[in-house]
């Protein structure tokens, strides 16, 4: 491949060489057509990614610019003194566009590698199996060529059970990054620490506010992040709190998708006065193979041409087959086919699969009724 083209494509300029002088030779007026040669070299600036191609081919086209010009007898007339200069000048300004053309390509690759890094240190990826549950996140960014922006997710295994957030700054760029980078370097922190998950949501309400002064920039004080925090115990016994944020779904075998909403709602964080953030928390029991799927506002909000949005309620129990890792690749494959473009904004998905890890005496159990049926 030569940039977006084909290798193949880097004989176009040849070819549109030769139209031109096969025109000009079967054309029985008396109207020469070498001025459109200059549109020669233009051609191979675009189709190649060598700084030397647009310049060889201007050589080439000036030699075919003397051939018609000494075959149509207008050598010294100024049309063809004008067609001479206009492909040198063209062979020039194309050389110059490729050189700029690679630089910026260099630019944003260097740029993808930095982002990758922070991706990889900010967003963590997410092991198959955490404590008494199996994981598994789906992350895209909605700027072009990143990948990360203002959605964030973590999952962490803590005496205090296994613990999940996700979120969505308000915001992009740069200051949501930094802002997404404050939360979840807290959230790993006062998950092990904190053994309420209303204390966590607390503990992150601060965090946030220090990190809102201290990275000073235009609009901070308009800045807030939305999350869900969920936690897991081994026996199965669930605890969310929602600070402003969709909430989760819950997906059991043979019932309806239930969304796990409070009945008090709660602002998100950075609206409210640290001190004054005091979410209640939902508890609920989960089963075996229960799963919770968590998410951001650039799932549900993601509207086909027709301005409808993404049923992620309906359409969960048909992408649910399989496991977390293949029912969240089947999910973002159905949102992108409703959208029927790139996503918008930023979206992340984050399931959550309750598999417990059997008790030893269930184990032996277990172990002999298979021995048992071989």
């Amino acid at each position: 491949m030569t940039g977006t083209w084909p290798r193949t494509a880097l004989a176009l300029p040849y070819i549109g060489m030769l139209l031109v002088v096969s025109l000009d030779y079967l054309s029985n007026t008396e109207v020469t057509v070498e001025p459109a040669l200059t549109a020669v070299p233009a051609l191979a600036a675009v189709v190649s990614r060598r700084t030397w191609y647009p310049l060889l081919i201007g050589l080439c086209t000036e030699a075919a610019a003397f051939l018609m010009a000494f075959y149509d007898d207008v050598l010294g007339e100024s049309v063809h003194s004008a067609t001479v200069f206009a492909i040198a000048l063209v062979a020039g300004i194309g050389w110059v566009s490729v050189t700029l053309r690679l630089r910026q390509e260099r630019a944003l690759a260097d740029a993808q590698v930095v982002a990758e890094i922070a991706r990889r240190v900010l967003l963590r990826s997410v092991p198959d199996r955490v404590g008494s549950v199996r994981a598994a996140v789906h992350y895209a960014a909605a700027a072009a060529h990143a990948s990360i922006g203002g959605d964030l997710y973590e999952i962490v295994n803590t005496r205090h059970g296994v613990r999940a957030v996700v979120g969505d700054v308000r915001g992009k760029g740069l200051n949501a990054v930094e802002t997404a980078a404050a939360v979840l370097g807290a959230f790993r922190e006062a998950a092990h620490q904190e053994p309420a998950l209303e204390k966590v949501a607390g503990w992150l309400a601060v965090s946030l506010d220090r990190a809102l002064h201290e990275n000073d920039h235009p609009g901070v004080e308009e800045e807030f992040v939305t999350l869900v925090l969920i936690g897991v115990g081994p026996d199965g016994a669930a605890e969310i709190v929602n600070c402003g944020h969709p909430a989760p779904l819950l997906l059991r075998a043979g019932e309806p998708v239930r969304a796990l909403e409070l009945a008090e709602t709660v602002p998100p964080l950075g609206v409210l006065d640290p001190a004054d953030v005091h979410p209640p928390v939902q508890r609920i029991a989960i089963r075996p193979g229960d799963r919770v799927l968590l998410f951001t506002d650039g799932v549900i909000e993601a509207r086909n041409r027709q301005g409808t949005f993404y049923p992620l309620a309906e359409r969960l129990p048909h992408c649910a087959t399989g496991g977390p890792v293949e029912v969240l690749h089947r999910l973002h494959e159905d949102v992108v086919r409703h959208v029927g473009r790139t996503l918008g904004d930023d979206a992340a998905m984050l399931l959550l699969q309750y598999e417990p890890h059997p008790l030893p005496h269930q184990a032996g159990q277990l172990a002999a009724e298979l021995h048992a049926a071989g």
